[in-house]
């Protein structure tokens, strides 16, 4: 019911709704990924109120590779009716050539005119977002079309906000940039499709006995008689899967380019070898292999997170394939 409606996501690439604030130095509050699998890890269990304190525990964690991204513009957000309106934005010079597969790169703009635009109403602007661009190619992933999204700048004042995006436009960012071992994230992602299913699969609701009339693998009754009609409560058929979902809290245990340690023999299983950076989470993620993943500071803080590195004493590297 949290959930409704269950209705098909309209992009595979997973939309932020909210960015948490940061009182440091500016920053970006995300990055993004490609899910490429799961693993088994053994860890020290460093939260002091676990009953396995001291001990080594053995965690489910998934792996995302991370590339570094390109900041292809900046954009800068002022306030009009309780809303976000775009004041301007400035793109980069010379942008990569994979950039023209995913849209039509703006050739006529002026960047100093625009950049002079946001020097001078500063103090109109409330935040700004930088326009990033990933690299699939040089990742396990198929395909040349980069995946672009926003993501929002925050820490410092707007002057010094101002001054880290002009430094970064046009460069390359990596994931060492904006996060850390033992930090906590929230992942967001757009979940496997399933296709047209049934209310038992659909809505978990209990399979009626054998002996019942017409079916069973559905609702025995589907409305009262007033009101006269089919309530939204009701468990119904229709899409499963391809919805958009969001992990809070997942501690990141590693981030790393040392890929010979990690790879299997033959590559993941239906993703192949990872071949730059990398992140290790704890836990499970939304999607299948190849899935586009977000990251960003966590909007929720846990009182009792631990930021310290965890201690890793074994990661296990066996490939399902067999090879």
């Amino acid at each position: 019911m949290a959930f409704l409606p269950r209705g098909r996501s309209t992009n595979t690439i997973a939309r932020m709704h909210f960015w948490p604030k940061l009182k440091n130095e500016p920053s970006l509050l995300g990055f993004s990924g490609y899910k490429v699998g799961m693993t088994g890890v053994f860890i020290v269990e460093d939260r002091v109120g676990s009953p396995d304190y001291g001990k080594e525990t053995l965690h489910p964690a998934t792996f995302i590779e991370a590339p570094p991204m390109y900041v292809c513009s900046i954009r800068a957000y002022i306030k009009v009716q309780q809303r976000l309106q775009t004041l301007s934005e400035v793109w980069m010079k010379d942008p990569p050539k994979d950039l023209y597969r995913h849209i039509k790169y703006p050739k006529n703009i002026d960047a100093s005119r625009n950049l002079k635009i946001i020097e001078d109403n500063l103090a109109r602007i409330k935040e700004f977002r930088v326009l990033t661009a990933t690299q699939p190619r040089i990742t396990g992933v198929k395909k040349k079309k980069p995946d672009v999204g926003e993501i929002k700048v925050d820490g410092g004042s707007i002057e010094e906000q101002f001054e880290y995006v002009k430094s970064i436009i046009g460069s390359k960012i990596s994931v060492n940039d904006v996060f850390e071992e033992g930090q906590s994230v929230d992942v967001a992602s757009i979940t496997k499709g399933k296709g047209f299913q049934g209310p038992v699969k659909r809505w978990g609701v209990r399979i009626l006995p054998r002996k019942s009339r017409k079916l069973k693998r559905g609702v025995a009754v589907i409305g009262p008689w007033h009101p006269a009609r089919v309530l939204y409560t009701v468990p119904r058929p229709g899409q499963m899967g391809y919805w958009q979902r969001t992990e809070y809290n997942k501690r990141i245990l590693k981030i790393d380019s040392d890929v010979d340690k990690i790879n299997p023999k033959g590559g993941f299983l239906r993703y192949g070898p990872i071949r730059g950076t990398y992140i290790l989470v704890d836990g499970s993620l939304p999607g299948p292999t190849k899935r586009l993943v977000r990251l960003r500071n966590t909007a929720r803080p846990q009182k009792t997170t631990v930021k310290d590195p965890p201690r890793i004493t074994y990661l296990s590297v066996e490939s399902p394939q067999g090879k």
